[in-house]
Protein backbone atom coordinates (compact mmCIF):
# COMPACT_ATOMS: atom_id res chain seq x y z
CA UNK A 1 0.00 0.00 0.00
CA UNK A 2 1.79 3.07 -1.30
CA UNK A 3 -0.93 5.74 -1.44
CA UNK A 4 0.22 7.49 1.74
CA UNK A 5 2.20 10.72 1.25
CA UNK A 6 3.33 12.54 4.37
CA UNK A 7 3.22 15.85 2.53
CA UNK A 8 -0.53 16.02 3.19
CA UNK A 9 0.13 16.12 6.95
CA UNK A 10 3.42 18.04 7.15
CA UNK A 11 3.68 20.29 10.19
CA UNK A 12 0.46 19.14 11.85
CA UNK A 13 0.03 18.53 15.59
CA UNK A 14 1.40 14.98 15.24
CA UNK A 15 4.56 16.28 13.58
CA UNK A 16 5.01 18.78 16.41
CA UNK A 17 4.97 16.02 19.03
CA UNK A 18 7.11 13.62 16.98
CA UNK A 19 9.80 16.14 16.05
CA UNK A 20 9.90 17.78 19.47
CA UNK A 21 10.78 14.40 20.98
CA UNK A 22 13.13 13.45 18.14
CA UNK A 23 15.19 16.62 18.65
CA UNK A 24 15.25 16.14 22.43
CA UNK A 25 16.56 12.58 21.99
CA UNK A 26 19.22 13.66 19.51
CA UNK A 27 20.37 16.51 21.74
CA UNK A 28 20.70 14.09 24.66
CA UNK A 29 22.73 11.60 22.66
CA UNK A 30 24.88 14.42 21.34
CA UNK A 31 25.94 15.50 24.82
CA UNK A 32 28.36 12.60 25.12
CA UNK A 33 30.52 13.84 22.28
CA UNK A 34 31.04 10.41 20.67
CA UNK A 35 29.48 9.53 17.28
CA UNK A 36 26.09 7.92 16.92
CA UNK A 37 23.70 6.99 14.12
CA UNK A 38 20.19 8.18 13.33
CA UNK A 39 18.11 5.46 11.64
CA UNK A 40 14.74 6.30 10.07
CA UNK A 41 12.57 3.42 8.87
CA UNK A 42 10.00 5.58 7.05
CA UNK A 43 11.88 8.77 6.21
CA UNK A 44 9.52 10.41 3.70
CA UNK A 45 10.75 13.10 1.32
CA UNK A 46 12.83 15.05 3.85
CA UNK A 47 11.42 18.56 3.29
CA UNK A 48 7.89 19.73 2.48
CA UNK A 49 6.40 22.88 0.98
CA UNK A 50 3.54 24.35 3.01
CA UNK A 51 2.45 26.84 0.35
CA UNK A 52 1.83 24.48 -2.58
CA UNK A 53 1.21 20.85 -3.35
CA UNK A 54 0.04 18.28 -0.80
CA UNK A 55 0.45 20.32 2.40
CA UNK A 56 -1.42 23.33 1.03
CA UNK A 57 -4.42 21.17 0.13
CA UNK A 58 -5.56 20.46 3.70
CA UNK A 59 -3.28 22.99 5.46
CA UNK A 60 -2.96 20.74 8.50
CA UNK A 61 0.10 22.75 9.55
CA UNK A 62 -2.24 25.59 10.51
CA UNK A 63 -3.31 23.57 13.56
CA UNK A 64 0.28 22.52 14.31
CA UNK A 65 3.52 24.40 13.72
CA UNK A 66 1.68 27.58 12.68
CA UNK A 67 0.21 27.92 16.18
CA UNK A 68 3.74 27.99 17.63
CA UNK A 69 5.40 30.10 14.95
CA UNK A 70 4.75 33.57 16.41
CA UNK A 71 4.77 32.60 20.10
CA UNK A 72 7.30 34.25 22.40
CA UNK A 73 6.50 32.11 25.46
CA UNK A 74 7.63 28.70 24.23
CA UNK A 75 9.13 26.30 26.79
CA UNK A 76 12.83 25.68 26.12
CA UNK A 77 12.43 22.33 24.36
CA UNK A 78 9.69 23.67 22.08
CA UNK A 79 11.76 26.77 21.32
CA UNK A 80 14.66 24.54 20.27
CA UNK A 81 12.37 22.61 17.91
CA UNK A 82 10.82 25.75 16.41
CA UNK A 83 14.26 27.34 15.95
CA UNK A 84 15.23 24.40 13.74
CA UNK A 85 12.13 25.00 11.62
CA UNK A 86 13.16 28.67 11.40
CA UNK A 87 16.54 27.65 9.99
CA UNK A 88 14.67 26.29 6.97
CA UNK A 89 12.70 29.55 6.68
CA UNK A 90 15.33 32.30 7.14
CA UNK A 91 13.04 35.07 5.86
CA UNK A 92 10.66 34.46 8.76
CA UNK A 93 7.80 33.21 6.57
CA UNK A 94 6.55 29.71 7.32
CA UNK A 95 6.83 28.20 3.84
CA UNK A 96 8.79 24.97 4.34
CA UNK A 97 8.55 22.25 6.95
CA UNK A 98 11.38 19.77 7.63
CA UNK A 99 10.82 16.04 7.84
CA UNK A 100 12.40 13.86 10.50
CA UNK A 101 15.66 13.31 8.55
CA UNK A 102 16.20 17.04 8.15
CA UNK A 103 15.76 17.65 11.88
CA UNK A 104 18.26 14.89 12.56
CA UNK A 105 20.84 16.16 10.07
CA UNK A 106 20.70 19.68 11.49
CA UNK A 107 20.68 18.70 15.16
CA UNK A 108 23.45 16.11 14.94
CA UNK A 109 27.19 16.61 14.75
CA UNK A 110 28.87 16.34 11.37
CA UNK A 111 30.62 13.22 12.63
CA UNK A 112 27.28 11.47 13.20
CA UNK A 113 25.65 9.50 10.40
CA UNK A 114 22.14 9.00 9.08
CA UNK A 115 20.68 5.84 7.57
CA UNK A 116 17.34 6.53 5.89
CA UNK A 117 14.78 4.13 4.43
CA UNK A 118 11.80 5.11 2.29
CA UNK A 119 9.63 2.67 0.34
CA UNK A 120 7.53 5.07 -1.74
CA UNK A 121 8.89 5.17 -5.32
CA UNK A 122 8.28 8.92 -5.64
CA UNK A 123 9.44 10.10 -2.21
CA UNK A 124 12.61 7.98 -2.08
CA UNK A 125 14.35 9.79 -5.00
CA UNK A 126 13.28 13.17 -3.61
CA UNK A 127 14.75 12.19 -0.24
CA UNK A 128 18.03 11.21 -1.90
CA UNK A 129 18.14 14.48 -3.81
CA UNK A 130 17.47 16.53 -0.67
CA UNK A 131 20.50 14.97 1.04
CA UNK A 132 22.79 14.60 -1.98
CA UNK A 133 25.20 17.27 -0.70
CA UNK A 134 25.69 15.41 2.59
CA UNK A 135 27.90 12.81 0.91
CA UNK A 136 28.62 9.58 2.75
CA UNK A 137 27.26 10.97 6.02
CA UNK A 138 23.73 10.22 4.81
CA UNK A 139 22.74 7.00 3.08
CA UNK A 140 19.29 6.69 1.53
CA UNK A 141 17.84 3.33 0.56
CA UNK A 142 14.55 2.81 -1.25
CA UNK A 143 12.99 -0.14 0.47
CA UNK A 144 11.08 -1.50 3.44
CA UNK A 145 12.59 0.00 6.57
CA UNK A 146 11.29 -2.85 8.73
CA UNK A 147 13.42 -5.24 6.71
CA UNK A 148 16.31 -2.88 6.08
CA UNK A 149 17.22 -2.33 9.70
CA UNK A 150 18.24 -5.98 10.09
CA UNK A 151 21.33 -5.40 7.94
CA UNK A 152 22.61 -2.36 9.84
CA UNK A 153 22.17 -3.40 13.47
CA UNK A 154 24.18 -3.12 15.55
CA UNK A 155 25.63 0.12 14.16
CA UNK A 156 29.44 0.45 14.25
CA UNK A 157 29.51 3.19 16.94
CA UNK A 158 27.19 1.10 19.18
CA UNK A 159 25.10 4.23 19.76
CA UNK A 160 21.96 5.05 17.80
CA UNK A 161 18.47 6.51 17.74
CA UNK A 162 15.92 4.73 15.57
CA UNK A 163 12.67 6.42 14.60
CA UNK A 164 9.84 4.14 13.50
CA UNK A 165 6.78 5.93 12.12
CA UNK A 166 4.98 3.96 9.41
CA UNK A 167 1.74 5.36 7.97
CA UNK A 168 -0.34 2.53 9.49
CA UNK A 169 -2.53 2.46 6.37
CA UNK A 170 -1.96 -1.26 6.48
CA UNK A 171 -3.19 -2.45 9.88
CA UNK A 172 -0.44 -5.06 9.87
CA UNK A 173 2.01 -2.22 10.52
CA UNK A 174 1.12 -2.38 14.22
CA UNK A 175 2.39 -5.94 14.34
CA UNK A 176 5.33 -5.05 12.13
CA UNK A 177 6.41 -2.39 14.65
CA UNK A 178 6.46 -4.91 17.50
CA UNK A 179 8.23 -7.52 15.41
CA UNK A 180 10.85 -5.05 14.20
CA UNK A 181 11.61 -3.93 17.75
CA UNK A 182 11.89 -7.47 19.04
CA UNK A 183 14.47 -8.15 16.36
CA UNK A 184 16.23 -4.81 16.91
CA UNK A 185 16.59 -5.36 20.64
CA UNK A 186 18.12 -8.79 20.03
CA UNK A 187 20.74 -7.26 17.75
CA UNK A 188 21.23 -3.95 19.58
CA UNK A 189 19.75 -3.91 23.07
CA UNK A 190 21.11 -0.49 24.09
CA UNK A 191 19.72 1.54 21.19
CA UNK A 192 17.15 4.27 21.73
CA UNK A 193 13.95 3.43 19.84
CA UNK A 194 11.14 5.92 19.24
CA UNK A 195 7.79 4.81 17.79
CA UNK A 196 5.17 7.24 16.54
CA UNK A 197 1.52 6.21 16.19
CA UNK A 198 -1.80 7.92 15.35
CA UNK A 199 -4.70 8.09 17.79
CA UNK A 200 -7.51 6.36 15.93
CA UNK A 201 -10.46 4.20 16.90
CA UNK A 202 -8.55 0.97 16.33
CA UNK A 203 -8.09 -1.98 18.67
CA UNK A 204 -4.68 -2.63 17.12
CA UNK A 205 -3.21 0.48 18.79
CA UNK A 206 -3.88 -0.75 22.32
CA UNK A 207 -2.59 -4.19 21.43
CA UNK A 208 0.63 -2.69 20.05
CA UNK A 209 1.21 -0.54 23.13
CA UNK A 210 0.63 -3.49 25.45
CA UNK A 211 3.17 -5.53 23.49
CA UNK A 212 5.74 -2.71 23.47
CA UNK A 213 5.58 -2.41 27.25
CA UNK A 214 6.56 -6.06 27.56
CA UNK A 215 9.68 -5.86 25.38
CA UNK A 216 13.06 -6.50 27.10
CA UNK A 217 14.29 -2.91 27.16
CA UNK A 218 15.85 -1.07 30.11
CA UNK A 219 12.83 1.22 30.31
CA UNK A 220 9.95 2.68 28.33
CA UNK A 221 8.15 6.00 28.15
CA UNK A 222 4.78 6.65 26.53
CA UNK A 223 3.41 10.11 25.80
CA UNK A 224 0.17 10.87 23.99
CA UNK A 225 -1.34 14.17 22.86
CA UNK A 226 -5.06 14.30 22.10
CA UNK A 227 -5.98 17.60 20.45
CA UNK A 228 -9.71 16.92 20.29
CA UNK A 229 -12.41 14.46 21.24
CA UNK A 230 -12.79 11.38 19.03
CA UNK A 231 -15.39 11.91 16.33
CA UNK A 232 -18.81 10.36 16.82
CA UNK A 233 -18.42 8.23 13.70
CA UNK A 234 -15.01 6.95 14.81
CA UNK A 235 -13.18 8.33 11.78
CA UNK A 236 -10.19 10.67 11.73
CA UNK A 237 -7.09 11.14 13.84
CA UNK A 238 -7.76 12.97 17.10
CA UNK A 239 -4.18 12.88 18.39
CA UNK A 240 -0.94 10.95 18.30
CA UNK A 241 1.56 9.32 20.59
CA UNK A 242 5.22 8.44 20.97
CA UNK A 243 6.55 5.31 22.64
CA UNK A 244 10.26 5.35 23.51
CA UNK A 245 12.36 2.36 24.54
CA UNK A 246 15.60 3.02 26.46
CA UNK A 247 14.54 6.61 26.98
CA UNK A 248 16.95 9.10 28.59
CA UNK A 249 16.27 10.03 32.19
CA UNK A 250 15.79 13.69 31.21
CA UNK A 251 12.78 13.07 28.98
CA UNK A 252 9.97 12.74 31.59
CA UNK A 253 10.75 16.12 33.17
CA UNK A 254 10.89 17.83 29.79
CA UNK A 255 7.53 16.39 28.78
CA UNK A 256 5.89 17.35 32.08
CA UNK A 257 6.97 20.91 31.30
CA UNK A 258 5.96 20.97 27.64
CA UNK A 259 2.81 18.83 27.34
CA UNK A 260 0.42 21.14 29.26
CA UNK A 261 1.56 23.95 26.96
CA UNK A 262 0.87 21.85 23.87
CA UNK A 263 -2.59 20.93 25.16
CA UNK A 264 -3.40 24.62 25.69
CA UNK A 265 -1.90 25.76 22.38
CA UNK A 266 -2.83 22.94 19.99
CA UNK A 267 -6.05 21.77 21.65
CA UNK A 268 -9.16 22.12 19.50
CA UNK A 269 -11.93 21.29 21.97
CA UNK A 270 -12.56 20.14 25.54
CA UNK A 271 -11.23 16.69 24.67
CA UNK A 272 -7.68 18.02 24.44
CA UNK A 273 -5.39 16.35 26.98
CA UNK A 274 -2.14 14.49 27.36
CA UNK A 275 -1.07 11.16 28.81
CA UNK A 276 2.39 10.42 30.19
CA UNK A 277 3.43 7.07 31.63
CA UNK A 278 6.68 5.20 32.08
CA UNK A 279 8.07 1.88 33.19
CA UNK A 280 11.30 0.12 33.99
CA UNK A 281 14.45 1.83 35.15
CA UNK A 282 13.65 5.44 34.25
Amino acid sequence: MLSYRHGFHAGNHADVLKHLIEVALIDYLGQKGTPFWYIDTHAGAGVYSLTEGFAAKNAEYQSGIARLWERSDLPAALARYVDLVRELNPDGQLALYPGSPWFAAEAMSRSDKLRLFELHPTDAPILAENFAEQGRRVQVKQGDGFEGIKAILPPPPRRALMLIDPPYEDKRDYQHVVGALKEALKRFSTGVYAVWYPCLSRREIGDMLDALKKLPAKNWLHVRLDVQSPSADGFGMHGSGMFILNAPWTLPAMLKDVMPYLVATLGQDKGARYTLEQGGDL
